[in-house]
């Protein structure tokens, strides 16, 4: 099929399933086309745009025949937007599509075999869930100042009032701040140039506190006229915190590291489960509250503790899943990078009056190490052990240094929270090669119209 195909041609084909960034995936005489905003079940024309040995990526042209699982979008802006990539899909349909995508990778990439693969969770209401937005500023052609989403794979602005997967309240807030922008001659930032001053307006919402942050993120290292943006935020109902974020990069990062607080706190509050957290603009903390209390009462229960356990969390950021293993465990360990998350970690145990989480500041693939050898060098002919390994990489997944020491220090059970269902293959593979073996398996939809899953494992020690 290659030899006779090139660009611009018009094609027919059926979509059999998604490729990992939503796109819709048929086969023409086993060449593979990818097409962006087609769905599994949809049969379709599309223009070829770019031909490679064995794939290539064509231009939705028209529908031929509709995908039994399509619906209509929400939002109008569904198609422009990055965000929600299968929006239009039957949300009954996304889970399956998300559960098949884990099971494939963990069996083709990990060669995971005879585990149990548990239901996924998915969401009673798959709108409005998020509680932490970060929207672009910037200016349309005719000069407004807009706010919005950036399109897909491009840093150009899809401006929009209402985001149907963020909290309703932020609708209010960008109105707010795009009209104190306007009245006092705020520019936005101009990324071509670096010049400007308002990169994004960030938001984070508590859904069980109510409680409300707004920061803008500057180019600069303060604002005109900000007693009269207090004035504006500080009367909405929950309004807890009003900060800067000082990011003078030339760079695609949002956030920088410096915070300055104009009004309230530095920080809101929200809880997961019985454990109340207060969080920062820099902390990180999962974006959808009511589906992290399934995705961690999946770990815990994964984790299988008795109260007489020594836990290790890796990459706990600022505690989240440590506090809540700590209180079924004797003792929770947990690393994190960032100095920041692990200052958090320690003042949300003090808020929580959880005296047995420790917690320590570095790179998982060193700390973790080093504690073994400096264990085992003051106790000679003994090991460091855990009774129990949690891991919540970042997409990358884990130094395969540690996952080395993990198996060194040969817990009873590791279990492996992943963001990343290719990442987790490939871990799960070195794991299950070097003693250990893969029990059961559990999805949850955190992203609701997006590609994106969440995944628990457990492994258990080989005997």
């Amino acid at each position: 099929m290659k030899e006779s195909l090139k660009k611009n041609d018009l094609v027919t084909l059926s979509i059999t399933d998604l490729g990992s960034s939503g796109e819709g995936i048929g086969k023409l005489d086993g060449f593979t086309l990818f097409v962006k905003d087609a769905l599994i079940g949809d049969r379709i024309q599309a223009k070829t745009i770019k031909v490679k040995k064995s794939y290539g990526y064509g231009r939705l042209m028209e529908i031929l025949t509709p995908s039994p699982y399509r619906v209509e979008a929400r939002c109008p802006q569904a198609r422009a937007c990055g965000g929600c990539q299968i929006q239009p899909l039957a949300y009954k349909k996304q889970l399956s599509y998300k559960e098949n995508k884990v099971r494939e990778l963990l069996e083709r990439v990990g060669q995971v075999k005879d585990y149990i693969m548990e239901p996924i969770i998915g969401m009673e209401e798959p709108w409005y869930y998020r509680n932490k937005a970060q929207f672009p500023v910037g200016q349309s052609k005719e000069g407004d100042i807009i706010s919005g989403f950036y399109a897909g794979r491009t840093h150009s602005i899809v401006p929009m009032d209402e985001c149907f997967i963020q909290h309703p309240m932020n609708r209010e807030l960008m109105a707010c701040v795009r009209q104190w922008m306007k009245a006092h001659n705020v520019s936005p930032y101009n990324e071509t140039t670096h010049t400007g001053l308002v990169r994004h307006i960030f938001t984070r919402i508590g859904k069980y506190t109510g409680e409300i942050m707004v920061c803008l993120v500057i180019n600069g290292k303060r604002i005109p006229a900000a007693d009269a943006l207090i004035d504006v935020l500080k009367n909405i109902s929950g309004m807890s915190s009003i900060c800067l974020n000082i990011n003078q990069e030339k760079t695609n990062v949002i956030l920088g590291d410096t915070v300055k607080c104009l009004w309230g706190k530095p920080y809101i509050t929200d809880k997961i489960g019985d454990v109340i957290y207060q969080i920062s603009p820099l902390s990180f903390f999962q974006v959808n509250p009511v589906q992290t209390q399934k995705l961690y009462g999946t770990a815990l229960e994964y984790a299988g503790l008795t109260g007489e356990e020594t836990v290790w969390d890796l990459y706990c950021g600022i505690g989240t899943i440590s506090l809540f293993l700590a209180q079924h465990a004797k003792k929770v360990c947990g690393v994190e990078i960032v100095p920041q998350a692990i200052e958090d970690a320690r003042e949300n145990a003090r808020l929580n009056h959880i005296e047995n989480a420790e917690f320590f500041v570095g790179k998982a693939e060193e700390v973790l190490p080093e504690y073994y050898d400096r264990y085992a060098a003051e106790h000679p002919g003994a090991r460091a052990h855990a009774d129990v390994i949690v891991v919540d990489p970042p997409r990358k997944g884990c130094d395969e240094k540690l996952l080395q020491c993990m198996v060194q220090m040969a817990p009873d059970r590791i279990v492996y929270v992943s963001c990343d269902p290719a990442t987790l293959a490939r871990d799960l593979k070195f794991l299950e090669k070097n003693g250990y073996k893969v029990q059961k398996v559990r999805c949850t939809d955190m992203f609701a119209h997006s590609v994106h899953v969440e995944t628990v494992a457990l492994l258990v020690k080989k005997q």
